[in-house]
């Protein structure tokens, strides 16, 4: 048999049957352990029930996978729907290019959508919509509370396989129930004292909202670190940067302290967005702090 794997907790994997739309309560088989493998929410497996009637069975083959994150840990993304709230908590544009950069790293296409768009009175949207104009990224604005722009962004769910992330307390959860009533998420509030949001969701889940689309809940996350990357690849999970690496002077130029460099050349021009350049500067930086320890 023949299913999706939408929920793992305490040992247990709960498998969505792609035949009868039941989801079945299973154990992984000790060869995964023994091989140093393990089941993720979204791995594709064959399983069996331990009796015809029953409901609960074994994994006995995970079947190969498009991709995974680590965090999440998820499997078979076909893009990231990245939602952040433009108030209540305050955007932490930051933490985005973090995400970013991990996604692009995984060629998975993202989305950027920020939710309470109600509560937008400064037009905060419409600024980084143009600091995220040239990031290869589609970014849309919404409001789970009034519905304004749901709609839009319900239909990028189609035919696909999604991830959700973001902070907490910017509207995942109650975007899923939105999307799949039956999910029945708790919505958390936004602590009165530091304003972050409080977390909510404990485990990433698989949701199915509609025919082959399916979406996961994620636990939010107040910080991101890309440990695995070369400082020096970082430039390329920048995608603005491409178009005026030909302009630099020296092949392999980090766009940092290169005289002659096309990139930092389009920053001062405004081609590229002094906001998305002083992230690059400052991950780089980190990053490069990090191989030193």
């Amino acid at each position: 048999m023949k299913g999706k794997i939408i929920r793992a907790v305490a040992g247990y994997y709960y498998v969505f049957d792609y035949e009868d739309g039941r989801t079945h309560q299973c154990r992984a088989r000790g060869i995964f352990r023994k091989d140093g493998s393990k089941p993720l929410v979204g791995d594709e497996v064959l399983f069996d029930l331990t009796h015809t009637e029953d409901t609960e069975g074994t994994v006995d083959e995970i079947l190969p996978r498009k991709n995974s994150l680590i965090r999440p840990p998820v499997a078979n993304v076909d893009q990231a729907l990245i939602v952040f709230a433009l108030k209540d908590p305050e955007p932490n544009l930051s933490l985005l290019d973090r995400f970013l950069v991990l996604m692009k790293r995984q060629n998975i296409p993202a989305v950027i959508v920020f939710n309470k768009d109600d509560l937008d009175e400064k037009d905060t949207f419409d600024g980084i919509a143009r600091v995220y104009r040239d990031c290869g990224c589609q970014v849309f604005s919404m409001s789970i509370r009034t519905g304004e722009g749901v709609e839009r962004v319900r239909h990028l769910f189609d035919n696909k396989t999604t991830v959700l992330a973001g902070p907490s307390g910017v509207g995942k959860s109650s975007l899923t129930n939105l999307l799949c009533p039956d999910a029945g998420m708790e919505v958390g509030e936004v602590s009165r004292q530091n304003r972050r949001g409080k977390q909510t969701t404990r485990h990433a889940e698989l949701f199915p909202c509609g025919k082959d689309s399916f979406f996961f809940d994620t636990p939010g996350f107040s910080s991101l670190y890309l440990d695995e990357i070369r400082p020096q690849d970082l430039k390329m999970y920048f995608p603005e940067f491409e178009t005026y690496e030909p302009s630099c002077r020296f092949t392999g130029c980090l766009h940092l302290a290169e005289p002659d460099c096309g990139v930092k050349e389009a920053v001062r021009s405004g081609k590229i967005s002094r906001e998305r350049y002083d992230s690059y500067r400052k991950l780089y930086e980190e990053l490069k702090e990090g191989r030193k320890r």
